[in-house]
């Protein structure tokens, strides 16, 4: 086999990056110009920009000892991020990169495939493989840094002297559709990875904020002497259109409808992934102010409610995690037959309602904040997300692989695990109605993120908020209260107003009638619906 230079051997390579691994970028490209007449001069010179950017990236690192495992490591890489782009036409930005690592093992398997295998086979390893057999000459000193210089420069060159000619072109390129850039392969995830590093290990040290040491509850003549049981469910990836509640053409709300529950048709939330939006529906900072450094690093509202001593709280969780959110309050994995007592294959979130009963009467004594962590309609694979019994809506898609399938079938299947939530939150409320008596009892249920189902191509969800469909951001909300404080009936009258998932924190400390100098009573759903 021809010794190549290792400037020869990164050519190769940019080219096969740029030709095979940015198919979802170029789709992209021509849906928004359109692949007619003088646009097709733009989008080849939008090829030879990107060789070129590639190109004089990855010779700014070379070297003796950095260029195989560098083409090797992106290579690999990138066939996963091009297999997830091409297929659910995903982004891979900063927080898809936070979520993938927060994923645990039972996750990603669901999002394994034949074609992923195809993918990592022929974009990743066989042309790793040709790299790492590849012999290169490596010339003197000197004569290196001189191919090195000659590479940048004229890969700078051609950069320059393509954006130059077509500047007109490429200032509206650049200005007015910058979203085209994270489909970029492997340029955005390698910049998301650093941005990554960055945000999370290089921000300086992380000083830990205390919130609500102030917190007290109403004074005495203000308060019942009944105490307080609250249920937050958690939701995962249910987008609000599909709740026939809502207006959704199919019945996927049959128990519900029979329940006296508050339905909130206008709620959005924090981020499109379980990873932002659960730390920041239960932070005091609303979207605009939140980031994952202030999350991690400022109690949030269950540690509120934990320090004043007098609420008892507990996390089930049947997802990945509480994301950081009950890592200082009592916390139950419910993910395995070890406490899930309803698995079948998948454990089931109706399980987490075994032995409650058990926890309540332990800490009668005291208030309860009780959270449960859906599984819920955590995609692609959603025939899996609840029993047979549920498979109302067919024909159902039964792969992970979700183009494969028709959109029917696609929603279908995830219509199907909505219409467990609904089995699973009217089961709730039903566990809840004995305690009727003796608390004021409430259930509160509050999706994570939406779901995008193949709407313009679109699958699952983690896209950047600014442009994320409104699918990913528009969740299912509702409540439900028994003997409470709450006049359901004033409620209802306001309940069609747009809310956020910056109202959750303000809402639940009202539920608990707690005052504290973080609590603003403009942000609690519940204020103006208090009883006399």
């Amino acid at each position: 086999m021809k010794n190549f230079s290792q400037y020869t051997l990164i050519a190769f390579v940019a080219i096969f990056l740029t030709a095979f691994y940015n198919i979802s970028f170029f789709q992209n490209v021509i849906n928004t110009y359109s692949f007619s007449s003088i646009h097709i001069v733009y989008i080849i010179s939008i090829a030879f920009v990107l060789f070129s950017f590639i190109l004089f990236l990855f010779s700014l690192f070379a070297s003796k000892y950095t260029t195989k495992p560098l083409l090797i490591l992106v290579l690999i890489v990138s066939s996963f991020t091009a297999y997830f782009m091409d297929t659910y036409h995903v982004v891979i930005d900063t927080e898809m990169i936070r979520n993938t690592l927060q994923t645990n093992i039972s996750e990603s398997g669901d999002l394994f495939s034949f074609k992923l295998v195809l993918y990592v086979l022929f974009l990743g390893l066989l042309p790793s493989l040709v790299v790492y057999k590849l012999k290169i000459d490596y010339r003197g000193l000197k004569s290196e840094i001189f191919a090195k210089i000659k590479t940048l420069v004229i890969s700078v060159l051609v950069i320059v002297i393509i954006v130059f000619s077509f500047s007109k072109f490429y200032t509206s390129f650049f200005r007015e559709h910058k979203p085209l850039r994270y489909h970029v392969n492997p340029i955005f995830w390698i910049y998301s990875i650093g941005n990554y590093v960055n945000k999370t290990l290089n921000s300086g040290p992380i000083v830990f904020k205390s919130i609500g040491r102030d917190a007290k509850f109403y004074p005495e003549e203000l308060r019942s002497p009944k105490k307080e049981l609250l249920i937050m469910v958690v939701g995962e990836a249910a987008r609000a259109n599909r709740f026939s509640l809502n207006g959704y053409e199919k019945e996927t709300n049959p128990l519900l409808k029979q329940e006296d529950i508050i339905n909130f048709p206008n709620v959005y939330s924090c981020g499109t992934s379980t990873a932002v939006s659960v730390p920041c529906m239960f932070s005091v900072y609303s979207r605009s102010d939140y980031d994952y450094k202030k999350g991690i690093s400022t109690e949030n509202v269950i540690d509120v409610l934990n320090n004043t001593n007098h609420i008892k709280v507990l996390w089930r969780d049947n997802n990945s995690d509480s994301k950081g959110v009950a890592i200082r309050v009592d916390y139950e994995d419910y993910k395995t037959s070890a406490n899930n007592t309803m698995c079948d294959g998948e454990c089931r979130d109706e399980g987490m309602l075994v032995g409650l009963d058990k926890y309540i009467e332990k800490n009668k004594d005291k208030d309860i904040l009780i959270v449960l962590h859906q599984m819920g309609n955590h995609g692609p694979a959603y025939y899996k997300r609840y029993p047979k019994e549920f498979e109302k809506f067919t024909p159902v898609c039964k792969t992970n692989q979700l183009e494969k399938c028709t959109q029917e079938e696609v929603s279908n299947a995830y219509d199907n695990a909505i219409l467990y939530t609904d089995y699973f939150l009217s089961k709730t409320i039903n566990f809840l109605k004995p305690y009727s008596k003796d608390y004021h009892t409430g259930l509160i249920y509050m999706s994570d993120h939406g779901e995008s189902l193949g709407e313009n191509g679109l699958y699952l969800h983690g896209m950047p908020y600014l442009i994320a469909p409104e699918e990913q951001k528009h969740i299912g909300t509702l409540m439900w209260f028994g003997d409470s404080e709450i006049n359901t009936k004033k409620l209802k009258t306001y309940s069609e107003n747009e809310f956020s998932q910056d109202n959750l924190f303000h809402t639940i400390l009202g539920f608990f009638e707690l005052e504290t100098n973080v609590y603003k009573k403009d942000m609690d759903i519940l204020y103006d619906a208090k009883k006399d």
